[in-house]
């Protein structure tokens, strides 16, 4: 079948890829052949110049990466994109976020999530997971839109026994939707609104589907520091002893993860996972950021994300890989740690590892799926380019990324969005945003109180 025209050949490119020992190195002068909704071969430009082909794109002048992966975000609450300014932790949710959530409708989180997945398939991310309610809308829109997805139905405990049932029953019927696209867990919000009693039960229902876990934990030093003051243990401890360490699990942000939990995590021999998600830490002005550098020593995969636009006003994963590499730098006292290619190590395969997808995405190599960007540094902020890796971390942005793949179909062609209509998304929020913001009805669907 090698001789029938491919369906897709990008050519003229540089290529990142992932060497031995997972080395990032650049492939010049490259083309990358793709069939079947997979990377066929990455070969030479010259290999390539005659082959045949239903679709070419001419990429020279740019790079061609992994498709960006956003591990830890809530995509309907670009609706809510800066409602809740200036505020600390508890006052964002208890005062603002929560009441407004409880206006949402499902057209609200239809809307919200059609914004955000075109504002991440214009920045270049392929794939995110996504940690909110009615997922089941969320799910139609990473349908209609193209994208890949990890989904999770979030719940609390003071939704009863139905809010487990609801996650459960949203991961069994959508794992597997939209043609493989869309991957499942488990998604309790997190050990300060989820009990003891409904981890432990999460726990066992996960390992009897074999589904992983999506959840907040050591969100901060406060909620660590609170659960010791209360419980005697940390958040983590907590998700040991209700079971949770045993399953795939992800946990959102962490950056209040301390030495005693390291050698519980190390202990998942990797399967448990760490988002990080910088610029929300920065803005809440909390005192710690996610430990890279420990979480990684005892073989934790850290992803890169951006929470949801209420918190990070972006869902730009590109600064998050900058300020990740920055902060990381600051935190340490060491110049040397978390370098450029470092950074994108973490920005392509451990991000895939992370939301379960690294033997599919997250590196562009023969039997991937074809999730691709491709980007253009002829712009002056990226020229002259004297270290490629470092230009890409540090100066590249999100709108240099000419072109999005995903599963091989085209999403985004020369910054021309292909599968979704922002101008009338844009005008159908405009008309929801008055009931949406109204927070005179003094409901609020949950109490922050770690």
């Amino acid at each position: 079948m090698s001789d029938s025209p491919a369906d897709l050949l990008i050519t003229g490119c540089t290529v990142l890829v992932h060497e031995e020992k997972e080395r990032i190195a650049f492939r010049e002068d490259a083309a990358i052949v793709v069939r079947d909704r997979v990377i066929a071969s990455v070969t030479t430009a010259a290999a390539a110049e005659d082959m045949a082909a239903l679709e070419r794109i001419d990429a020279r002048g740019q790079v061609a990466l992994p498709g960006l992966v956003n591990c830890h975000t809530h995509a309907p609450m670009a609706a809510l994109r800066g409602l809740a300014e200036d505020l600390p932790t508890e006052e964002w949710f208890n005062d603002v976020v929560w009441p407004v959530e409880s206006n949402l409708t499902e057209k609200d989180v239809a809307l919200g999530a059609r914004l955000a997945c075109a504002e991440m398939i214009r920045g270049g991310v392929t794939c995110f997971a996504d940690h909110y309610f009615h997922m089941d809308v969320v799910a139609g829109v990473v349908t209609e839109c193209g994208m890949r997805a990890h989904l999770g139905e979030a719940y609390f405990s003071s939704q009863g026994p139905q809010g487990r049932e609801r996650s459960l029953e949203f991961a069994l019927g959508h794992r597997g939707a939209a043609d493989g696209r869309i991957t499942t867990a488990l998604a309790p919000h997190a050990p300060y609104t989820v009990t003891d009693a409904d981890l432990t039960a999460t726990a066992e229902l996960a390992r009897a589907h074999g589904l992983p876990v999506h959840l907040h934990a050591a969100e901060n030093r406060a909620q660590t520091d609170t659960s010791l003051a209360r419980h005697g243990i940390t958040p983590v401890e907590v998700l040991d002893r209700t079971g949770l360490l045993d399953t795939d699990l992800l946990i959102a942000h962490g950056t209040g993860i301390i030495e005693r939990d390291l050698p519980l995590l190390e202990r998942t021999g990797g399967r448990t996972a760490v988002a990080t998600a910088p610029r929300g830490y920065l803005k809440f002005a909390w005192p710690d950021t996610t430990p890279v550098r420990s979480l990684r020593a005892v073989g934790i995969p850290v992803g890169l994300a951006t929470d949801g636009a209420a918190s990070n006003n972006s869902l730009d994963v590109w600064e998050s890989m900058a300020l990740t590499a920055l902060i990381q730098k600051s935190t340490e006292g060491d110049p040397r740690w978390l370098t450029s290619r470092q950074a994108l190590h973490h920005a392509t395969l451990q991000s895939a590892r992370a939301v379960g997808l690294g033997e599919s995405v997250g590196s562009l190599a023969p039997g991937r799926r074809a999730d691709i960007i491709l980007v253009d540094l002829t712009g002056p902020h990226t020229q002259p380019v004297h270290d490629l890796a470092a230009t890409l971390v540090h100066s590249a942005r999100s709108a240099d990324v000419r072109t999005t793949i995903v599963d091989g179909r085209v999403l985004m062609r020369d910054r021309e969005l292909l599968t979704l209509d922002v101008p009338a998304v844009v005008r159908e929020l405009d008309q929801r945003l008055a009931a949406l913001a109204d927070r005179s009805h003094g409901r609020r669907i949950q109490e922050y109180d770690t």
